[in-house]
């Protein structure tokens, strides 16, 4: 069986033949999108002409849905069977693509447990399949060898700091991140991994003027603050962390490493935000919090309640993260509540007994094909493997 369509360099490795590089159509932002949209679009006319060309057997689709539901619609006019891995977070905005999943896609995967119920609810072939970060074996790196490997003080508590993988991130949210680092820079080391999108010289260079402005009449932060390659491990070996919502969340939560949750965009897009997302009763029913905002962190989702803080918008301040944060560091109540909490959320991530995520999407691609086995089969038997 042979493989094409688009990915990124590890999906090379494993073996597709790269009509796309996803690394060449990743752009974020409006202005990004804007510019490079004469080669997006040219890459993906290319994309559906392959398919054309060869038609595949079948086509699996990995997130990226402002590609992928569009490209869901050419595999449908050629009667190609679709297996969606990953879904789009219609069950928060954009509800109106429902349909279009409905039309186009023949098995949705997901990864968090409500999402199955969301889409079976309203007629849509769906299946949980565990989420392939609860499948992960823990860091082996002793907390001795990681001090010796990234010069820490092994006598001090470390702290993980996560604002986020993407440029626009790191500006709105390291800043604030930084000044609560410098409320506790007497008694704490921190570990800030550089997401492979980023440059660590230019975190690096980014933080300096922020932390001369904060450690003015504070310990020196600056000897303090350790940029590391890798956030898994990072969360590991942390006391606790700060972490910007997205993937991280889901990172440290099954982990087991008790955090903050902090976010911050513009005022406009906030307010737009508020407007747009709301959640259906199978993903959240518990309402709005003091401030009337509804949960982001996605281990708030699949727990079902607040099991973490979450300082958003105008609360996420460096007040507000330490009087969070000081807690969840000692042997504390809200410490010992929130690791039994987050164990919890990773129970509800693994697949079930004795399957593993990506073996069930393969499942579903097999059962596809058997389904189709008793009828005339197009040439070329190539499933593309669309990812991020």
């Amino acid at each position: 069986m042979s493989f094409f369509g688009l990915g990124g360099r590890e999906m090379e490795a494993a073996g597709q033949e790269r009509i796309v590089r996803a690394e060449d159509v990743a752009h974020m932002g409006i202005t990004e999108v804007i510019k490079h949209a004469p080669r997006v679009y040219g890459s993906y006319r290319r994309l559906v002409a392959a398919i054309k060309e060869r038609r595949p057997s079948a086509a699996v689709l990995i997130d990226f849905p402002d590609v992928n539901l569009r490209l869901a619609r050419e595999l449908k006019a050629l009667n190609i069977p679709v297996v969606y891995f990953v879904s789009p977070q219609l069950w928060a905005w954009k509800r109106k693509r429902l349909r279009w999943v409905q039309q186009r896609v023949d098995r949705m995967m997901v990864i968090f447990p409500f999402e199955e119920t969301f889409y079976r609810n309203r007629d849509v072939d769906a299946s949980f399949t565990g989420h392939p970060l609860a499948e992960l074996q823990l860091p082996i790196t002793s907390r001795e060898a990681y001090a010796r490997r990234h010069s820490l003080d092994p006598s001090k508590q470390w702290i993980g700091l996560l604002p986020g993988s993407r440029k626009k991130e790191i500006h709105a949210n390291l800043p604030t991140t930084l000044e609560a680092g410098s409320l506790l820079s007497d008694e704490c080391e921190f570990l800030l991994p550089v997401a492979s999108t980023l440059d660590p010289a230019w975190v690096r260079e980014l933080a300096e003027p922020w932390l001369s402005e904060f450690q003015r009449n504070t310990p020196p932060l600056l000897t303090n603050l350790h940029l590391v390659p890798d956030a898994r491990e990072a969360l590991h070996h942390a006391r606790a962390s700060i972490v910007a919502s997205g993937t991280a969340t889901v990172q440290a939560a099954v982990i087991g490493n008790p955090f903050v949750v902090v976010y911050k965009v513009s005022p406009l897009t906030f307010k737009l935000a508020k407007r747009l997302v709301h959640y259906p009763p199978e993903v959240w029913s518990a309402g709005t919090d003091d401030y009337g905002n509804l949960p982001i962190a996605m281990v708030n989702l699949i727990a079902g309640r607040r099991i973490v803080p979450e300082l958003i918008q105008d609360n996420f301040t460096a007040a507000n993260i330490v009087a969070r944060l000081r807690p969840l560091l000692d042997e504390t109540p809200e410490r010992s509540e929130m690791i039994a909490a987050l164990g919890e959320v990773r129970r509800r991530l693994l697949p079930p007994s004795g399957t593993s995520s990506i073996g069930r999407v393969a499942d579903a691609v097999d059962g596809l094909l058997s389904a189709r086995s008793d009828k005339p089969q197009p040439s070329g038997g190539r499933i593309p493997n669309v990812s991020v």
